[in-house]
């Protein structure tokens, strides 16, 4: 058994085992792929990994990011029943790629106040399977999804998180909306536009050359940045200025699981001590919907969320050695990095991102943490900041580890009321007349040619409004120039330049 760590509270949480799972380029039975046996899969790993043959049997308590590909009421139910284990308590967590580091923070509030000793956080996305039998017409032999079972209990409420004034324009997707925040960067940075395509695919080539490394990622080419700037047949432009390989890959069968104990319930199993990582500190903040927000490319939200992360660690972001920073589109990268301080010539990922390493929807992080544990183990005593991001930039949490201890235990903190004091603007559903383009994007179709503009507009008085077009002459001037500032005319919700 392993020797107690001197002087540490046997409350501490500390995560001692995980798990991954990738199918993605696998010809395995549709069976292998149901999610319930993913995450079986990923939490038998996770015993394998934490070097503990009684680690599974004791966990009390199976924490499930929301899934898509299956939605049953209770998935950690019947994962627990896959298990042969019978834990007292089952929870769901609402959709959102923030929901991992949630889960996290959560479990490590619940284990340092006594009220479990040995947690799972675990999710599954074999979206790949699920729509490629969608499209084929094949009933997958996956374990039935049930109405009437018992819900879970649920972690949380999900959050709204589109505007009625972007409703009523149809924009909702993410594929729509983040493209718009990468060209409010791209004009707040004064670049030019192939100049600002050509630093982005840089970027997103540098977070290919980690997924080649990774042996969980389902795309482990190296890529160069012209490759993933240049449209083609297989690159072709899904919203302008986003190709395909700077978008994030739902095309994957996916899992992972994180489990987490006391260290009093880590020392009476034996987990030996170099698989101990310890939570440091979290937080979780949310944002403005996107139509109130005050710049496009900014996210008070991550500011104050990330840096009161830090703070309550006692640290400074430059004393971190490791970063993930949420990577389902490069803008979400450049926003996240800007506000924290963090220079982009850092290595911004341990997994290769969401493009590459994969985007299996809301459990990404459950990855990027699982990740992280791999990485700060073979660099003892360094930090590592992971940050999770659901919906359009809106919901937000930040994670903190270390194989050292928290001094003064595991802190978390919702510093809502900072990121709620943030200015913004107000909105206008339906406008007609003047107004000056803020920040736009050109949508494409699956042949590559483009299908409709919008734009998010500012009004004389500084409010914001949206607009859309069809028409061919507008969306060659936005994809073949800078159109942030160019002065318009919106009647009936259709855009014209002046």
């Amino acid at each position: 058994m392993t020797a107690p760590h001197a002087g540490l509270d046997p409350r501490t949480p500390v995560i001692v085992g995980v798990g991954q799972v990738d199918l993605s380029n696998q010809e395995s039975p549709p069976s292998a792929s149901d999610p319930l046996e993913l995450m079986a899969e990923a939490i038998r790993r996770a015993g394998t990994d934490a070097a503990c043959d009684r680690l599974v049997a004791s966990i009390e308590s199976i924490r499930v990011v929301s899934i898509l590909s299956a939605r049953h009421p209770d998935p950690g139910r019947l994962v627990a029943d896959r298990l042969g284990i019978h834990p007292a308590d089952t929870a769901l967590s609402p959709m959102g790629g923030n929901s991992p580091q949630s889960l996290v923070s959560s479990a490590a509030l619940d284990i340092a106040a006594g009220r479990a000793d040995t947690v799972v956080v675990t999710g599954a996305e074999p979206w790949r399977t699920r729509q490629a039998a969608r499209r084929s017409g094949v009933e997958l032999d996956w374990t039935p999804v049930d109405p009437d079972q018992a819900p879970a209990r649920a972690t949380g409420d999900d959050l709204d998180m589109s505007h009625p004034a972007e409703l009523a324009h149809g924009i909702a997707m993410p594929v729509q909306v983040y493209p718009i925040f990468e060209t409010a960067l791209r004009s707040a940075a004064g670049h030019e536009p192939a100049e600002h395509l050509d630093r982005i695919a840089a970027l997103w080539a540098r977070f290919s050359d980690v997924a080649a490394t990774n042996p969980y990622a389902a795309v482990r080419h190296r890529f160069t940045a012209a490759e993933i700037a240049t449209p083609g047949p297989d690159n072709r432009w899904i919203g302008y200025p986003y190709t395909k390989w700077l978008v994030s890959n739902d095309r994957v069968d996916q899992s992972a699981a994180v489990v987490l104990c006391s260290v009093e319930r880590a020392e009476s199993l034996g987990v030996p001590r170099d698989r101990w990582v310890f939570p440091l500190a979290g937080t979780d903040t949310a944002e403005a919907l996107v139509s109130r927000r005050r710049d496009l490319h900014r996210s008070p939200a991550i500011r104050v969320g990330g840096r009161r992360c830090l703070e309550l660690a006692g640290v400074d972001v430059d004393d971190v050695a490791h970063l993930d920073l949420y990577s389902c589109f490069p803008s979400a990268v450049q926003i996240a990095a800007d506000e924290l301080g963090i220079g982009l010539d850092r290595q911004l990922t341990v997994t290769g991102g969401l493009t590459f390493a994969g985007g299996p929807w809301n459990d990404y992080v459950t990855h990027s943490i699982a990740a992280m544990v791999g990485v700060l183990r073979e660099d003892p005593g360094s930090l590592g900041l992971v940050t999770a991001n659901g919906g359009l930039i809106s919901k937000h949490a930040f994670g903190l580890y270390s194989t050292e201890p928290p001094a003064g235990g595991f802190r978390h903190d919702r510093p809502q009321d900072a990121v709620d004091a943030e200015p913004g603007r107000d909105a206008v559903v339906e406008h007609e007349g003047e107004v000056t383009v803020e920040a736009y994007t050109v949508m494409h179709g699956r042949d590559g040619e483009p299908t409709q503009a919008i734009a998010a507009c500012l009004l004389p008085d500084g409010r914001r409004t949206w607009a859309t077009s069809s028409d061919a002459a507008l969306m060659a001037t936005f994809v073949d120039s800078e159109a942030c500032g160019r002065a318009g005319r919106v009647a009936g919700g259709t855009l014209a330049l002046r």
